[in-house]
């Protein structure tokens, strides 16, 4: 291949960093990516034809460009909670990504085109997969997640989830990429005839079954009325606005009884709606939880689901967990929650604790090591405190039916695998609540909206969703939204979803394409090292898979 000149490899980064934004934008689709990452393959195998005179890492910096862009114009509105957490999480999602690519630079280097290409395929879903399970988690722009929008292409994901698309988008990437290479080297295709066909049957088969199971799909009838509100306020804010606690639930209460009747199953409320001062060992005894409790009697059938933000004092005998906090005056300890409760006629308030938490805001990561620190950093005047979470996912269970719901918090919608662990505790509804309002009118409560129909379709779920301040909606079985609300706007919608008991596949066994994706590229990477290290002790020796 004809060498190209540094300006059109700019041109080449700019390109597929374009591609990669594009995505994530109203108007845009998710099948942008199959050809978002050939620009980069070109400068990629540039490098690779002039290794002897390049070293490995140019292809980190070349990476670094485009992933920095990327990142950068798809996540940019983090700084509207924190600059430097926006700062943070882009550089070094960045700064991740290009390292991946660099690995598969070094194992092309060292195996040559076949092992290198699959390695780029395996080592960047195996990634994917290891960032949705670490500490340090911010999987915001998995390439799965770019075909969110495209509800009518992705009705497989029930069998697969959304994290399989990226393994499917890479496949598809060095494909076409191998395809063009042929065509500007030979101004032919015919030797690529094989990788047209297999590039067809990729591409057709998965969107034609799609389009077939989105137009069959019928929701078995099992219904139940709901009422969404949306009370266009944001908690991080009231106390600029002056707001109480109580000023804001007269709000949702006042909006909630708008259009709820003795039919009315479920009312859902958002993120964070009550901050009272909540202790979860004596919350019954709570002033704002009496109102609601008064509220649900008013109905023969209510429950009220609704965002807290909770505390729990741990007592003698317990353990407490290593997020928990010690009191100023004495050596108890206790844990503050992001959570969620259902209120209903039983007068038993039933809880759930937010557990995939946003980094750097709701969590201090590795909280075992910072716990150990906790005297120092206090007398330096910091704090250690992360949120409390739970280790399973435990659903609201209907006292008077049978109804199981999955309640959501904001962060965790992001999850498919998490998502499905809710299901396999028996929820057959899901609920969605969240703060949007942090994000000011921005793509990214547009994107954290279309992530829950990605859920929706992952476990068949119908999905009710309140944001603080928008998008509120219904989300239904294939992930079509409906009754959309407007951001920034008060409001209150009220709909019938159905339950449903089927358990997809892949609820049940989650991320499995990745997990195998990842085994692939374990090995791989030491196949790569053992090659070097042999090559490096017997630089005359033939090593296999070099071309």
């Amino acid at each position: 291949m004809k060498p190209f000149r540094k300006k059109q490899w700019f041109i080449l980064a700019g390109l597929s960093a374009l591609l990669l934004i594009l995505p994530w934008y109203r108007g845009f689709s998710g099948l942008i990516l199959f050809i978002a990452f050939v620009p980069l393959l070109f400068i990629e195998r540039q490098l690779y034809e002039r290794r002897h005179s390049n070293r490995s890492v140019q292809a980190f910096f070349w990476s670094y460009l485009v992933f920095f862009i990327w990142n950068f114009f798809t996540t940019y509105w983090i700084h509207n909670a924190t600059f430097f957490g926006a700062a943070a999480a882009i550089i070094v999602n960045a700064l991740f990504m290009a390292s991946v690519f660099w690995l598969f630079h070094l194992t092309h280097r060292i195996l040559g085109h076949p092992y290198g290409y699959f390695s780029f395929i395996v080592y960047w879903t195996g990634f994917e997969y290891i960032y949705l399970n670490v500490d340090i988690s911010w999987p915001w722009l998995n390439l799965g997640n770019g075909f969110a929008k495209d509800i009518g292409l992705i009705q497989w994901f029930e069998f697969t989830g959304a994290t399989s698309a990226t393994t499917w988008i890479l496949f598809i990437n060095v494909l076409i990429f191998i395809i063009l290479l042929e065509y500007i080297s030979i101004k032919s295709i015919r030797n690529r005839l094989f990788e047209m066909g297999i590039l067809i049957i990729l591409i057709g088969f998965p969107i034609g079954l799609s389009l077939i199971m989105f137009h069959k799909y019928e929701e078995k009838p099992d219904p139940y009325n709901v009422v969404i509100v949306q009370p266009n306020i944001d908690p991080y804010n009231t106390v600029f606005s002056g707001l109480t606690n109580e000023d804001q639930l007269n709000i949702i209460l006042d909006l909630a009884d708008s259009l709820t009747n003795n039919q009315t199953d479920y009312v859902v409320g958002p993120e964070a709606a009550l901050n009272d001062n909540i202790w979860e060992n004596n919350i019954r005894l709570n002033r704002s939880i009496k109102r609601l409790q008064r509220f649900v009697e008013s109905y023969p059938q209510l429950k009220f689901i609704i965002g807290v933000t909770s505390l729990y004092e741990y007592g003698a005998g317990e353990t407490p967990s290593v997020t928990s906090r010690k009191f100023r005056d004495t050596d108890k300890r206790y844990d503050v929650y992001n959570a969620s409760i259902q209120v209903d006629r039983t007068g038993l308030i039933q809880v759930y604790h937010k557990s995939k938490l946003v980094i750097g805001v709701e969590k201090m990561p590795f909280p075992k090591v910072f716990r150990r620190l906790e005297k120092l950093i206090t007398k330096l005047g910091g704090a250690t405190g992360s949120y409390g979470t739970q280790k399973d996912r435990t659903n609201f269970t209907d006292p008077d039916g049978a109804a199981r719901v999955g309640t959501m918090i904001c962060y965790e919608s992001v999850y498919g695998s998490f998502v499905g662990d809710y299901v396999k505790a028996g929820a057959n509804l899901l609920f969605v609540i969240t703060n949007d309002g942090w994000w000011g009118d921005t793509p990214g409560y547009k994107q954290h909206l279309t992530y829950s129909s990605l859920r929706a379709i992952e476990t068949r779920r119908s999905i009710a969703r309140s944001a603080s301040t928008g998008i509120s909606c219904f989300i239904n079985q294939k992930g079509e939204i409906l009754q959309a609300t407007h951001f920034g706007e008060s409001d209150v919608i009220s709909g019938q979803i159905n339950a449903n008991e089927v358990v997809t596949y892949y609820a049940k066994h989650g991320d499995f394409v990745s997990r195998i994706a990842l085994f692939f590229g374990i090995l791989t990477l030491l196949y790569t090292m053992v090659i070097a290290i042999i090559r490096k002790r017997n630089p005359s020796r033939h090593t296999p898979g070099m071309e």
